[in-house]
């Protein structure tokens, strides 16, 4: 190896999400006056008081019948990895909010039981999880039996964006809100947008954004490498919107490969012979080492940098060893937040339970189970879809990344993002970085031309505008 340039990782990990907050705090009891002595007997009064004509409203979250959830995630495909992460903090994050695990116990295991119930104040939540691999035909079929059978009322999910596509045109035939984590592409809060969708996941410009403002100080020349389905293609554009805003140039077209690609000689021929600095790479599961192999063994790893973002606490110490002492992007590490109250209940809960740390995602299904509830919260418990769009846009909640706010216009995730300093890759637990910055990424509203007046004053189409 010529010389060490790998420096930034972005591997836009992908999938889809909804949320919730903690129950608000008891008033503390005012002390009444004693009673002064009478200086006279009492008079009669002169008539009787009125009877009250309604009981008084019970403090807190209250609804009439249990409110259903569907959780659609991947444990058995191509994307598991990124599943699991969903699958234990959404739970984690209803424990949060309820104050104590669910019917299934402290650890949710889906081999176990698929279903898991919560008390949030005088509120019953029933939690239906469903595993759909990843696969846009399953997705479907579990979505209308969650819809049809089950009668849900809000939909969780899920970790493909193409499976979240399908997904989103089934809720909004029902008129059932979603809630997207951890599925990242741009087209979900995009041209895939209708008014029952909503996310807890960045999208691809989050992530472009956050990224090139530091790549960009680097290197000059990219080429970029993604999936061929909308989370790659909309990576790209966003990669290449925000690295061409802060000045650098990109020597080719952008290589698009099919997400079931498992040789990628000739793309790397094509990169290795591009003559760009850094090549961009956007990919989701697996393929991210074969395609990693064959940039070695081309030897593109040999002479142009990677820019990418840190990726998940699985792959970081097979890809990364090179890379300590580099400073990248990331969307999430448990280390990363800084003060946070909530964050620190999802770290001190995860690993007694599910044996890791939090990793990449776990912040997007803890955040999905705290704007479920905050949402009820402010519906006043009402579950209909109608109400509940309502109240979730513009809304604002508490999170492990902090504030999240819910943007009226497209319904995109403004949250806290990262800059992180890779000091390691052969800690047990995962602890490989030292804080360097938070990031709040602002991105274009991107819905289709017949929408855009929604937009308003957000610049449209891409960061400029143009």
């Amino acid at each position: 190896m010529k010389h060490l340039r790998t420096i930034l990782m972005l591997i836009v990990v992908f999938a889809l999400t909804l949320s919730a907050c903690a129950p608000a705090a008891t008033p503390a009891p005012v002390e009444e006056p004693a009673p002064a002595e009478p200086t006279a007997a009492p008079m009669e009064p002169t008539a009787a008081p009125a009877e009250p004509t309604a009981e008084p409203a019970p403090a807190g979250l209250t609804c009439a019948e249990p409110i259903k959830v569907g959780l659609i995630t991947d444990v058995s495909g191509a994307l598991a990895i990124y599943g699991a992460h969903i699958l234990r903090s959404f739970m984690l994050g209803m424990e949060y909010v309820s104050g104590a695990p669910g019917s299934a116990g402290e650890k949710f295991d889906i081999a176990a039981a698929q279903e898991n119930t919560f008390k949030v104040e005088n509120c019953e939540i029933q939690v239906f999880v469903r595993d759909d691999a990843s696969n846009p035909e399953n997705t479907a079929t579990i979505a209308r039996e969650l819809i049809d059978v089950q009668k849900v009322n809000i939909l969780v999910g899920t970790v493909s964006s193409g499976a979240t596509a399908t997904l989103q045109g089934i809720a909004f035939e029902s008129k059932i809100p979603l809630i997207v984590a951890p599925a990242a592409a741009n087209d979900i809060t995009g041209v895939n947008f209708n008014e029952y969708t909503f996310r807890t996941s960045r999208n691809n410009y989050q992530d472009a954004i956050n990224e090139c403002a530091y790549l960009t100080k680097q290197y000059a020349s990219f080429i970029q490498i993604a999936p061929d389905y909308a989370f790659g293609r909309g990576s790209a554009a966003a990669f290449r919107d925000a690295c061409t805003l802060n000045g650098a140039t990109f020597v080719a077209e952008d290589i698009f490969a099919p997400l079931d690609t498992t040789d990628f000689t000739t793309y790397m021929e094509q990169i290795a012979n591009s003559g760009a600095e850094s090549y961009i790479v956007s990919w989701a599961g697996g393929g991210f080492v074969p395609l990693m192999q064959a940039a070695k063994d081309q030897g593109v790893t040999d002479t142009m940098a990677l820019g990418a973002t840190f990726i998940d606490n699985t792959l970081m110490p097979v890809w990364y060893g090179n890379a300590v002492g580099s400073t990248s992007g990331i969307i999430y590490h448990y280390s990363a937040p800084q003060n946070n109250p909530i964050n620190d209940f999802l770290v001190a809960n995860t690993k007694p339970r599910y044996g890791v740390n939090p990793d990449l995602f776990d912040a997007d299904g803890m955040n999905a189970a705290i704007m479920l509830v905050e949402a009820l919260k402010l519906s006043g418990g009402a579950a209909d879809g109608a109400s509940l769009v309502k109240v979730m846009e513009g809304m604002t909640f508490e999170g492990p990344k902090g504030t999240v706010y819910i943007r009226p216009e497209d319904h995109v995730a403004i949250q806290d993002m990262y800059i992180l300093k890779l000091t390691n890759v052969t800690d047990p637990d995962a602890a490989f970085y030292e804080y360097v910055d938070t990031t709040r990424p602002e991105p274009p509203c991107l819905l289709p031309e017949a929408l855009k007046d929604r937009c308003g004053a957000l610049p449209y189409g891409s960061l400029s505008g143009q």
